[in-house]
């Protein structure tokens, strides 16, 4: 536990100082690979991701499909909205507003319904979908580009599921010290985002 305690601030920091680039629309994106890669480059996508995953392991039970599904569908109505030219105001305001308030429900532990935390994070899956519908490339195959977006999120999901179970394995006395201050450095990194969004 201090051993965590002592690397998360500087874990945040070093979060903070990169550069967002999955909305830089650099670089090619076509098929498969490329579409999988593109989530991964995007500390705002990674975060939030992540999240959702420790969002499910808070929660337990069904939410732990539920949660994650409902990010994943409704990030496929954003990616084609934004394959099909139809903007979204304020994206990138709402993708780092998403890992601020995830981060905030895991810091301070909140007792979120299923469908609650399933509507949250759909909400917020419609921003990251248009941003990434929205940079893919023409020439690009937009199922398999589609597939590798999705298939990267899932596994992003399942990261902060196994983080969340291995923070909470370091739980005492019901409490889970270590799943807190991993929400709180989210929403820090979130606030951060959030600032370099506006």
């Amino acid at each position: 536990m201090k051993t965590v305690s002592r690397l998360l601030p500087a874990l945040v920091v070093a979060l903070m100082a990169n550069p967002v680039l999955a909305h830089t629309g650099q670089g090619e994106a076509h098929g498969l690979a490329h579409g999988f890669v593109h989530p991964l480059m995007g500390l705002d996508h990674v975060l939030a991701m992540v999240g959702v995953g420790l969002i499910a392991a808070r929660i337990g039970g069904r939410a732990q499909v539920l949660v994650p599904l409902a990010f994943l569908a409704m990030m496929v109505v954003g990616g084609m909205l934004g394959a099909s030219g139809n903007g979204l105001p304020f994206v990138e305001v709402g993708i780092a507003l998403s890992v601020v308030l995830i981060g905030l429900a895991v810091a301070l532990r909140l007792a979120l319904p299923t469908a609650a935390a399933m509507a949250l994070v759909g909400l917020f899956a419609v921003f990251h979908g248009q941003a990434h519908g929205a940079e893919m490339p023409e020439a690009a195959s937009a199922l398999s580009y589609g597939f590798g977006f999705i298939a990267a999120t899932a596994l992003l999901h399942a990261v902060g599921l196994g983080l969340g179970y291995g923070l909470g394995r370091l739980a005492s006395g019901g409490d889970r010290p270590a799943l807190r201050l991993t929400g709180a450095g989210l929403a820090l990194a979130g606030v951060g985002l959030l600032v370099g969004a506006i």
